[in-house]
């Protein structure tokens, strides 16, 4: 008798799953830190802004860069969140066992899993508008062109659902994945799990927090300055050309 070969698709897949998962929470904090150079300044930002344009590379800024990098990162999203999907419940009487098991069960670590699967839904629909923007208008970013768009194109709400959704998505994901793979997990997996959720939340509230703040300003800057759509912030110290 033949040994059964065995298929190891679901392996395969679920390392897609872990290791985008991974390369989309690490984007996540770097990107919610970077717009938070808006706490600091304008001219901050619009240093930060050339930057992924270019600049410092080239001496001039392409807005093409960043319509490449959201591209790519698009890409890892919609992997992602293809494989995340099969693992969704897909119909009502699966939906109706989750709950069930959710509130029977009372494991705190179950329903981070579920609150993964809503934000996760969400994020579908939400980050999918964010990421079409940045690859459609990439020289639309900037201490002005970003408040204008936030306010007075009435993107405020979007955003903070989003804020709200993909830091929780991440952090969870994140520490699901260290959990997962064992990732300093050390002698007393139980005292190891208290401090990564620990760790978790801790960072979930802070990059909610800065991210609002972050928001904050731009909504400031919208309402104090008379900027239009799609005008950028004039350095006093960079003058540079844009392609």
């Amino acid at each position: 008798m033949k040994n059964k070969k065995i298929d190891k698709t679901p392996a395969r897949l679920d390392f897609i799953q872990s290791s985008t998962g991974l390369i989309l929470g690490v984007f996540i904090m770097g990107h919610i830190l970077f717009e938070s150079s808006i706490l600091i300044s304008n001219e901050m930002m619009y240093r930060v802004t050339i930057m992924f344009e270019g600049y410092y590379f080239f001496g001039e800024t392409y807005p093409g860069i960043i319509s490449f990098l959201a591209g790519a990162i698009s890409l890892i999203f919609i992997l992602h969140a293809g494989v995340a999907l099969k693992k969704f419940p897909n119909n009502y009487r699966q939906h109706k066992v989750m709950r069930n098991h959710v509130l029977g069960m009372k494991h705190e670590d179950t329903t981070l899993w579920v609150v993964q699967i809503m934000t996760g839904f969400i994020m579908l629909f939400i980050g999918s508008v964010h990421l079409y923007t940045m690859m459609a208008e990439p020289s639309n970013i900037g201490p002005y062109a970003s408040s204008h768009r936030v306010l007075h194109e009435h993107m405020w709400p979007l955003y903070f659902l989003l804020l709200l959704s993909v830091v929780s998505h991440a952090f969870i994901g994140l520490y699901r994945l260290a959990m997962k793979w064992g990732f300093m997990q050390g002698k007393n997996t139980k005292e190891s799990r208290k401090r990564f959720k620990l760790l978790m939340k801790s960072l979930i509230v802070i990059y909610i927090v800065v991210g609002s703040l972050s928001l904050m300003k731009y909504i400031y800057i919208g309402y104090t300055t008379d900027c239009e759509s799609g005008e950028r912030y004039k350095s006093t110290t960079i003058n540079l050309k844009a392609h």
